[in-house]
């Protein structure tokens, strides 16, 4: 990563580091180097959920936990982070091995998920608490805003489980198709299917769960259409 690099996200982030060593390191991947940003996007995934946990317990003081729980997942999928990582031009800073560069591995959602949680637990470790509280409610600043309690993101997998239940018809089955790729940059190939319906979709991700979701919204687009 270039002194340039590092100097614009740290200006895009809003957040000067003590140790600049850490935001070095939650910028890099597994591909690049032993010494990576696995353990700093474990720690930010738990300081993330726990923040915005807190922000919808106190904004939002009558909707039940499973409410809560279906908004703050929505607050802190993959694509959402993807989509804060990708306004803050993280990708232009990634340092990733020469796989994932000859993939364009910069502009994959997951990575670019994983290293915007990676930043959050660096934080933490530079600024304490307050810090990263202070930079995750500046991410999410507009999108909890715009939070309609009224309507509940629910995922796909749910939403089709509840539409199958409530016409009495057996839950879908997931089986995998393929698996390709190398371990740190594999797709997953799912199938969902719903033999009362006749319907076989095929979904496609960085993940199985992303993959599932994916075959479940193409199953209920089925249904509906």
């Amino acid at each position: 990563m270039s002194l340039a690099s590092h100097a614009n996200l740290t200006k895009a982030i809003g957040y000067q580091f003590k140790n600049p060593a850490l935001l070095t390191q939650a910028l890099t991947h597994r591909s690049f180097s032993g010494n990576n940003n696995e353990r700093l996007e474990f720690l930010g995934d738990g300081a993330l959920n726990f923040i915005i946990a807190n922000q919808l317990y106190q904004r939002f003081p009558k909707l039940p936990e499973g409410d809560l729980s279906r908004l703050r997942a929505a607050l802190v999928k993959e694509s959402t982070l993807s989509e804060i990582a990708f306004s803050l031009n993280i990708g232009d800073a990634l340092k990733l091995g020469e796989g994932e560069l000859k993939s364009a591995g910069w502009r994959r959602p997951s990575i670019l998920a994983d290293a915007l949680e990676a930043i959050i637990g660096a934080v933490y470790m530079d600024g304490g608490f307050s810090a990263v509280e202070t930079l995750v409610l500046k991410f999410y600043e507009e999108k909890l805003a715009d939070i309609d309690p009224k309507i509940i993101d629910k995922d796909a997998k749910s939403q089709l489980q509840e539409y199958l239940q409530g016409k009495k018809i057996d839950l879908p089955d997931y089986n995998v198709v393929s698996i390709e790729g190398e371990a740190h940059a594999q797709t997953f190939k799912m199938e969902c299917v719903i033999t009362k319906l006749n319907i076989a979709t095929i979904g496609e991700g960085s993940s199985r769960r992303v993959a599932e979701q994916q075959a479940a919204q193409y199953a209920l687009e089925k249904i509906i259409k």
